[in-house]
Order: structure tokens, then sequence, then C-alpha cells
């Protein structure tokens, strides 16, 4: 493995064929699938209207259309970015504002469309290719036992990044973790080039020429840190990373180097100081949201759910935990991982496989260790730095394997390569046609639940605005058709169903409430849907009911 031979011009085509594949990937269908619980979420945050405001202006016991929704998901005139951003810092710290300030400047120029939304993410996603090329560049630009393989691992890992089913998902989801990524990719690619030339020539003088360029690179970093601390809550835990490594390269002596990195690394944490100050006076608050939340979602024992995940960066056809194919292709690509990590630990500087190690671990540890109940589903975005370090460390392995070693062994990776690409084009396919998918969540049987109430012909559908409800009426009303009704009370109050309508569906009603609504009624519901989130219930054979309030109704159907 001494020496490393050029691509062939074939393998440059495939890699510039998966680049245009992929990029054709993110653009497709944006608008197919469910718009998710959370998504309506961003949608409201960019708004600027609170939630406080939305529950008193439709949550009123009041027969609304969904086209009442529509102020409040997305840019209108009532609300500016300035309430935007006050309402993030009052009622959503955990979200730092820079994507929601990107994404309203972008909304007010495309409009408040599904397509419009997710196509900031598809393209911001692009940036994620030149990124992790410099990254790759910078990181395997060491001494190697096999040499000159900074080109080759940079081109496989954009290639396999291109087609991950993983990073296809976040791309073309209407929130800020596709930003995250690539403010980590920027933020690492500079310090390792920042580090690379603090360590050229060390016994050279630093000279007029070079002092510049330093200054520049570590500016670089103290900026991208900066915008990676604005952009998600987590990012401190990849400064940590990053700080653990620079300490390990610098053999944990004070150098010039650490120096340096500290001074910048303050520099960036001194610039995200205003928002920390809203977060750390809103902590209390904080841990209430984030216990409200824990209680809301699903959970995995740690073990599958890091194998799942694991699986999901290389192959993702939206497969069940317990469904019999995954105990096949498990295993294979924990072999592939498993082995990737060996093979860079040992034929790599320690510089490179300590990086790529502590990319993998630090950001996913704390999840790790706290999660003695099971990992919450809704963290899977959390673990992002670690898929990077994943898709690279194979990434590394398979670059260096296609070019060296016998004809034989060569032709076995080559076979290898191509189903990894099988398999992340498959992915890619199923996904981009797919109505829901995994990171859905709460949201993922909309459409069915959608389907079967656009199937009546005159339906009413009935929902509080307590737990997952809030948001799933906001993410059902893209799916509605213009014939279906909402009747939307707060804090369970008794709902007053006027006349006309022939199909009344409750949407997770809680026992004690549903069972009141059918005392009041004198009428028996039906589950005709339900999943691990929430359930739908119908008036089983719903008679005429009286009108109970004349007045309230004539308004009710002038409003109309």
């Amino acid at each position: 493995m001494r020496h490393l031979k050029f691509a062939p011009s074939w393998l440059r085509f495939l890699i510039t064929f998966l680049l245009v594949m992929g990029i054709l990937f993110r653009f497709f269908n944006l608008d197919g699938k469910v718009y998710s619980h959370d998504e309506t979420y961003t949608s409201l945050r960019l708004s600027g209207y609170r939630i406080t405001e939305v529950k008193q202006q439709i949550f009123n016991n009041r027969v609304i259309s969904r086209e009442s929704f529509a102020q409040f998901q997305g840019v209108n005139q009532q609300k500016s970015l300035n309430d935007t951003i006050m309402n993030l810092a009052k009622e959503d710290p955990y979200h730092p504002p820079l994507y929601y300030i990107i994404a309203r400047l972008w909304m007010e120029i495309f409009g408040n469309s599904v397509t419009a939304i997710r196509s900031l993410s598809a393209c911001i996603s692009l940036l994620v290719f030149p990124c992790v090329y410099w990254l790759c560049r910078e990181l395997f630009n060491v001494p190697l036992s096999v040499p000159g393989v900074a080109m080759p691992a940079a081109g496989y890992a954009y290639a396999l990044m291109a087609i991950s089913p993983i990073q296809l998902v976040y791309a073309q989801e209407a929130q800020e973790y596709i930003l995250w990524l690539v403010t980590i990719l920027l933020s690492s690619a500079s310090l390792l080039r920042a580090m690379r030339l603090e360590s050229q020539d060390k016994d050279e003088p630093v000279t007029e020429q070079k002092r510049p360029d330093l200054f520049a690179i570590w500016s670089i970093y103290a900026v991208s840190l900066a915008i990676s601390l604005y952009t998600f809550i987590w990012s401190p835990f990849i400064a940590f990373a990053h700080g653990i490594y620079v300490m390990s390269a610098a053999k944990f002596k004070l150098t010039e180097t650490v120096r340096t990195y500290l001074l910048a690394s303050l520099v960036g944490f001194l610039a995200f100081m205003p928002w920390i100050t809203i977060v750390i006076g809103d902590f209390f608050q904080f841990l209430i949201s984030a216990d409200k939340t824990k209680m809301q979602s699903s959970s995995m024992p740690v073990f599958p759910f890091l194998m799942m995940q694991l699986t999901r960066i290389f192959f993702d056809i939206n497969l069940s935990q317990d469904n019999p194919l995954n105990s096949l292709i498990t295993p294979i690509f924990l072999i592939l991982v498993g082995y990737s990590i060996c093979f860079l630990c040992l034929t790599t500087n320690y510089k490179v496989w300590v990086f790529l190690i502590t990319f993998i671990v630090v950001p996913a540890l704390p999840l790790i260790l706290s999660s003695a109940g099971g990992i919450r589903l809704s963290t899977e975005p959390y673990f992002l730095p670690a898929y990077l370090g994943i898709q690279i460390t194979v990434a590394y392995l398979l670059a260096t394997q296609v070019y060296n070693g016998s004809g034989s062994r060569r032709s076995i990776w080559q076979i290898i390569i191509v189903l990894v690409i099988i398999c992340g084009l498959i992915s890619c396919k199923v996904s981009s046609q797919a109505e829901t998918w995994w990171n859905k969540g709460m949201s993922y049987g909309n459409p069915q639940v959608a389907q079967i109430i656009n199937q009546t012909s005159s339906p009413l559908l009935v929902s509080d605005a307590l737990g997952n409800n809030f948001g799933n009426v906001l993410s059902l009303s893209y799916l509605l058709e213009p014939k279906v009704r909402f009747l939307l009370v707060n804090n369970q109050k008794t709902p007053n169903i006027p006349d006309g309508f022939a199909d009344v569906f409750l949407l997770n009603p809680s026992d004690t409430w549903r069972e009141t609504i059918e005392k009041k009624y004198n009428l028996k519901t039906d589950i005709v849907y339900s999943d691990q989130y929430y359930s739908v219930w119908k008036f089983g054979k719903y008679p005429k009911l009286r009108r109970r309030n004349i007045l309230i109704n004539n308004k009710l159907s002038a409003s109309l």
C-alpha cells in the first residue's frame, strides 16, 4: 500500500454521476412528504406569532376552515422579523435564531409554500459537498501509511454523502439541522487548516506573509463556531470535541497553537453570549419544555436505536424496528463501520483518527449516558456529527482499498463499493417518492388519517390544544381537503357541534373528554386510526344534531 494510483476516468465519472443524482434527489418532490408536527412549529416561529396567540384565535370553540391556519404558517404583514426573534427568545430559547432569520428572509422572497421553505434546506445542503471536500483534504493531508489519499478520500466522502439516505432526510426538512451540519464542517475544516499552518515548518520563524494567513484562518474558525452556536444548541459539544483534539495533538501541553485555539474559541463563545444569557435566564422553563417533549415523544432502547441509525447512514427504506430484514442488514453495515474504524486507527497518523473518533463519540455520548429509559426518537438529529464521522471513515477505507493491493483484492472492494452505492441510490429513490418517513415522528400517520377524513362527504374534525394535538392539527391542515372543517377548543371544553356535518372525528381525545362528549350527544364513538402517538375516533351513526345555539351557528354559517 505504498503507492496510490490515480482514480481512473470511469471512477471520476461515477463520482460526478452520484453528485448529480444526490442534487436531483434533494430537490425532487419537496412537497410530497407530510409537513410534520415539528416543521409546522418552524413555520409558526417564522410567522412571529406566539402559541398562546394562536390558541386564542383558533382554539375557541368555533368552526373554521383550513385557510384560517395560513396566517400562522409563514410570513405575514402583522408580524415582523423582530417578532420572530423575540418569540424564540421567550418561548423556545433552546432554538437559536440564525436559521429562522435566514428562513424568514427566504420566505419573504419565495413565499410560504412547503416547497419554498424546504427548498432552503435543499440549497443549504449543497454547501455540504465543498465543505466535506475541504475537511477531508485537511484531515488526510498528514503523513499516512497510504500517501496521497486526501483527494480520493474527499471524493468518496462527498459521493457517499450525496446518496446517503440520512443526509437526504435532513436536506428536505424545514428545520435547522442541515445548516448545523454545514457549520460543523466549516468550523472543523478551518480548525484543521489553522493547525496545519501552525505546525508547518515549526523550526522556521513565522514570516510576515504567513502571519495574515494564520490570523485569517483562525478568524474563520471563530466566526464559524459562533455561527454554529447560533444555529443549534448542541454545538458546544462540537467545540468540546475540537478542544479534546487540539489538546491531544499538543500532547496536553499549553503550546502556542493551544493558546490561539482557546482565544479563537473564546471569541466564538463571547459572540454567543447574548443568546446564552437568554437560555440561562429561562433555564427552568427550558427544563420544563424539555421534560414535556420527553413525555410526548417515543423512545427506544439504546443499542437497537444506534444499530438502526447506523444502518440508515447507508441504507434506508423506512423499515420498522421489528422487520426481519433488519437482522440481516444491520450486521453487514456494523462490520463495515467497525472494520473502517480499525483500519483508520492502524493506518493513519494519530491526529487523524483522534479527530474522527472524538467527532463520532463526544457529541453522542451525553445522549447515550442520559438514556437510562431509552433514547428519545426526537433526538436523531443530535447524532449528525457521528454520522458525518462514520461516513468519512468509511470513505477513507474505500479510497485506500480500491486503488491498492492485488487485483483480486481491488475487485472485492470494487464490488463492496458498488453495493454501497446501490443501497444509497435505492434508498434515495424510495424516500423521494414516499408520503411519510420515520423522521416525521408523531406525524408519521397523518397521510392515512387525512385519507380517512377526506373520504367522507361532510367532515368535521374536533380537537383540543393539549399535548401533541396542537402541532398535529396544523400538520393535518396541509393534507385535508377544503371541505373539511375544524372545531378546536382549549382546555378540553365540551364542543358545541353544529348541524350539517355527517361525519364528526375526534383527534386524540382523552378518555374523560371523549366520554363527556359521548354523554352530551348520546352517541358512541369508534376508533378509526391509532398509532404510538395518537388516535382518531369517529361518531358512530351520527344523526342530525339539534341546534343548541341558533345565534352562534348563524354567525358561523355567515363567516363560512
